[in-house]
């Protein structure tokens, strides 16, 4: 995927104009804006300054992770054009910011789109044992009909890359939509394996030398819009059966489905996947959860977990994608989720499924913790907690009700807040009654499967400045969304719908990065 990175207007649109969104109460910034309330997330990576847009996947190189991203440092000047920016971390939570790895406009074709990095262990590339390698997409004409894979190398452990040559390593075939290439490293057949995203397709291709590429097959799936950033990886579940999963970025909301990360189980023989089942899982089943990569958990010596992935979604869609107050407020806009950790389940249909929580080094940066026990709760209670940034879990349990949930980021008036909770056979997340980033207001409420017959959900929402996280019943189901209540609206309340409830073992954390 790439970006469409010139600035949007908030003039004349539903937000209203940019400085309505910022109230002269909330935390100063530091430097030139700093008598301006601040709209930079508190504990989620941001970019810098100016726009980032996908996630590439990270790599384990020398004790930490380095993620790429697509950064356009010319975003408020109107130009297009997104390079790779590195951030580099040792737990997923903090990052050090380490600049532009692949620059965009240094070769004949132009700014750099989605791909992803693999470390050359064996020199299979020739650039030396141990050598960054990066495919990505590059369109020269900047049209969907020449987008073609190329080639960078790093030999100073993935910090710059130097392009290899000008021609492309995997040509156009003469199709539209020919991008996003994922490569795995095949150790059973000594090869590299890439999967590419082609319209309604993922495309299978192997290589020995991450330089010449050869198609071996392809997984067709329609009705979920154009396929991007295809994903393919395996997993060993908590029953030790293992799996391979794979994922694409998909709009199914013409479908009634989520515009998020669609993804199958199944198996892999090294040149083809076959699915499980026929229609995808979502792994989010909110509206802002897009170009998400997985990626491998490593420990501190290096070691593979096979058991856990983790993963990473941009924090906005396409739909509405310039409609932030983060560029005013401070300059950027490109906001990611909390990094998860990604565990395969057995259902007890039989299904194996993908299951969801926060990266748990997010424990180590607690700054302070609300206790608020067993709540009773019939119609609406307001707590006494003010808050911009923190997290809240909770169980609810009763005994007959129609929904019960919680009001995040109310207003002191109560009349904004976003909703999230459970109302008869569906677990939602509502963000119509704030501030939000879409215009046509048919996307405000998103839903997932809940069973009422079980009379309990246990909630986990992470809150933050610009999102809301909500992973019901152990990150079976994962809700997020962007969305930008004032500065002012730092409530909070319980409610319940038609029926008592008891909000069991309510605690509120908030963290210092």
């Amino acid at each position: 995927m790439r970006g469409i990175t010139r600035r949007a207007l908030f003039a004349g649109s539903a937000v209203g104009a940019a400085g309505a969104l910022l109230p002269a109460a909330g935390p100063a910034v530091a430097g030139p804006k700093a008598a301006r309330a601040s709209y930079r997330a508190g504990y989620h990576f941001t970019v810098p300054e100016q726009w980032k847009n996908d996630p590439q996947r990270p790599v384990w190189i020398d004790g930490s992770y380095h993620y790429y991203y697509l950064h356009n440092a010319d975003y408020l000047a109107g130009e297009i054009g997104t390079a790779w920016r590195l951030a580099t971390s040792t737990d997923l939570v903090s990052f050090t910011d380490r600049g532009i790895a692949v620059p965009k406009d240094t070769t004949p074709n132009g700014d750099v789109w989605s791909g992803s990095a693999v470390v050359d262990t064996h020199d299979t590339a020739g650039f030396g044992a141990g050598a960054v390698v990066v495919l990505a997409t590059m369109s020269p004409h900047d049209g969907a009909a020449d987008q073609a894979q190329y080639l960078y190398y790093s030999t100073d452990g993935g910090r710059t890359f130097t392009p290899h040559g000008t021609d492309p390593v995997l040509p156009n075939p003469g199709v539209r939509d020919f991008r996003d290439p994922k490569v795995i490293r095949d150790e059973e057949h000594d090869r590299w394996v890439m999967t590419l995203a082609e319209n309604d397709k993922v495309g299978f291709y192997h290589s020995a030398d991450l330089k010449t590429w050869t198609y071996v097959s392809g997984f067709v799936k329609g009705g979920i819009g154009v396929l991007e950033c295809p994903d393919l990886f395996r997993i060993r579940a908590g029953d030790g059966t293992p799996k391979w999963v794979l994922g694409v970025s998909a709009n199914g909301k013409g479908a009634g489905l989520p515009h998020t990360y669609a993804y199958w189980t199944g198996s892999f023989d090294g040149s083809a996947f076959t699915a499980d089942a026929t229609d995808p899982q979502w792994l989010d089943h909110g509206w802002d959860w897009y170009g998400a990569v997985t990626f491998d958990k490593r420990g501190t010596d290096g070691t593979l977990d096979e058991g856990t992935r983790y993963a990473i979604g941009w924090l906005n869609n396409w739909d509405y994608a310039h409609i932030t107050p983060t560029i005013d407020s401070d300059g950027f806009n490109g906001t990611d989720s909390i990094v998860r950790e990604i565990t395969l389940k057995r259902g007890g249909d039989g299904r194996y499924f993908l299951a969801s929580r926060p990266v748990a080094a997010l424990d180590r940066y607690v700054s302070r913790t609300v206790t608020l026990g067993d709540l009773e709760v019939e119609g609406t209670r307001l707590l006494d907690y003010r808050g911009m940034a923190y997290e809240l879990s909770c169980e609810i349990t009763w005994d007959q009700l129609t929904g019960a949930g919680l009001q995040l980021r109310r207003s002191p008036d109560g009349v904004r807040h976003i909703d999230a909770g459970v109302h008869r056979d569906y677990a939602y997340l509502n963000r119509r009654p704030t501030v939000s980033p879409d215009m046509t207001g048919r996307w405000q409420e998103s839903h997932s499967p809940f069973d009422p017959a079980r009379r309990s959900v246990r909630l986990r929402i992470l809150v933050d400045r610009t999102s809301v996280e909500m992973f019901v019943d152990d990150g079976r189901y994962v809700h997020s969304s962007a969305a930008f209540p004032y500065l002012v609206d730092t409530g909070l309340a319980l409610f319940t719908v038609e029926g008592k409830a008891v909000f069991r073992n309510t605690v509120i954390r908030e963290f210092r990065v």
